[in-house]
């Protein structure tokens, strides 16, 4: 592993850093740390970015820190916002903070050398008072230096709390915190975060003369059209396989620009330099975007999941799977196209039934039995991969595919599952 430096920019990584960080990561291994705060029941992709930096930063040696925000959640980050958040009520954000932590033991290794830590900021303000706050935090940092920051300066227009604008104070004593209790001298995160990161850095060297901290900041993702990374047409890409499902997430590198994919591998591959730019030489960008797709889908919800999508992808797109290949998918797979698909619940009851009153009767997927049976004469209709030559066939508990699911297709491009429910 290069050192980490050198290894951020050749992702090209780097938006700042202060003076000394470079000299101060060569002098040994070192702690350093990134904040998240629980305002969303999943990490998201664009979360993804800083996990992959603090990733980087234990595989050169380091020692991670990753600081919840059970505190912070609470006040709200000014940063890249328009206008104030709306709080959540502490309940949501402990539900919140817990399964974020799940997710963070998947992608960090907690154990062995060098191992990841998990702090919760929850546990520096607990027990302090207001005036206790106000005399040991406030009275380190100037209104105008608080007011320099960009992350303030462009609500100032728009309205800014003094919750909001509070949060710097409370990033600073962070720091502070773990620069003394764990060692800590680096903080990372988002060029965003700049102003609140360089806040820390200034509380430690107004607050004590045991070393100086640092920080690193990474560029804004977008993607090539500009647009904010992490978002698709129906909203956020979630790490969770239960809000943003293994396929849409595999489908959201598949459907990736061309122009976003050597961007992305760099950020979020953990192959080499070396084997990064041999496959940028080779100009296969839809072979670069296959593999990091395959990549980052099994390191997120891993190989089983990653090998369903495959047979969900075969399932949907490709046009000579046989009816004998599709009673093989496991009840895994099946659920996950539930997921893509229209899909009618049904009971048993609707069994033995010839198909033109099936699926009139049951679904909406022809509008009437002349329909049905001008798809049937155009050779277009299939029931789990076999060709419907006749109206007067029935479907029966035979039909059923693991799980309880009947596949339907009219013509190339419409499917749809029944489920038919256990009773």
């Amino acid at each position: 592993m290069k050192g980490f430096l050198e290894e951020l920019t050749w992702r090209n990584m780097i938006h700042d850093t202060t003076p000394g960080v470079e000299a101060h990561l060569k002098e040994g291994p070192r702690v350093g740390y990134i904040g998240f705060d629980p305002t969303a029941p999943s990490m998201t992709i664009g979360n993804y970015v800083q996990i992959m930096l603090l990733t980087l930063f234990q595989r050169a040696g380091h020692t991670p820190i990753v600081l919840m925000g059970g505190a912070t959640g609470r006040i709200g980050d000014p940063s890249g916002k328009d206008k104030e958040r709306q709080l959540k009520s502490y309940e949501e954000l402990d539900r919140n903070l817990n399964a974020q932590v799940e997710q963070m033991k998947k992608f960090l290794r907690f154990d062995g050398p060098n191992a990841a830590r998990l702090v919760n900021n929850y546990d520096f303000y607990k027990d302090m008072n207001v005036l206790d706050f106000l005399r040991d935090v406030g009275k380190n940092l100037t209104v105008n230096y608080m007011l320099s920051k960009d992350s303030v300066k462009k609500r100032l227009d728009t309205g800014l709390s003094f919750t909001e604008f509070s949060y710097q104070l409370l990033q600073a004593y962070d720091y502070l915190k773990l620069f003394e209790e764990e060692n800590c001298t680096i903080q990372m995160g988002g060029s965003d975060q700049w102003g609140n990161i360089t806040s820390g850095t200034e509380f430690i060297r107004r607050n004590t003369t045991k070393g100086k901290a640092y920080a690193i900041t990474t560029p804004l993702l977008t993607k090539a059209d500009g647009t904010k990374f992490g978002k698709s047409e129906e909203g956020n890409i979630w790490l969770d396989a239960k809000l943003t499902s293994p396929y849409k997430f595999y489908q959201f590198w598949i459907n990736a620009d061309d122009a976003d994919i050597p961007t992305y591998t760099r950020y979020f591959t953990l192959k080499s330099k070396e084997e990064v730019e041999a496959m940028e030489a080779a100009g296969d960008l839809r072979a670069m975007k296959a593999e990091l797709a395959k990549e980052i889908t099994s390191r997120i919800h891993g190989n089983e999941a990653y090998n369903n999508v495959l047979k969900v992808s075969e399932l949907l797109f490709e046009r000579n799977i046989k009816n004998d290949n599709i009673k093989d998918l496991s009840n895994e797979v099946w659920h996950m196209v539930a997921n893509e698909i229209p899909t009618y619940t049904l009971s048993k009851s609707i069994f033995n039934d010839k198909i033109d009153n099936f699926f009139i009767i049951n679904t909406n997927i022809f509008k009437s039995k002349g329909e049905l049976r001008r798809s049937i004469k155009g050779n277009a209709l299939s029931i789990n991969k076999q060709k419907i030559t006749t109206p007067d066939i029935t479907i029966n508990m035979d039909d059923l595919l693991p799980g309880g699911f009947i596949l339907v297709e009219n013509g190339k491009k419409n499917k749809f599952l029944l489920k038919i429910k256990n009773e």
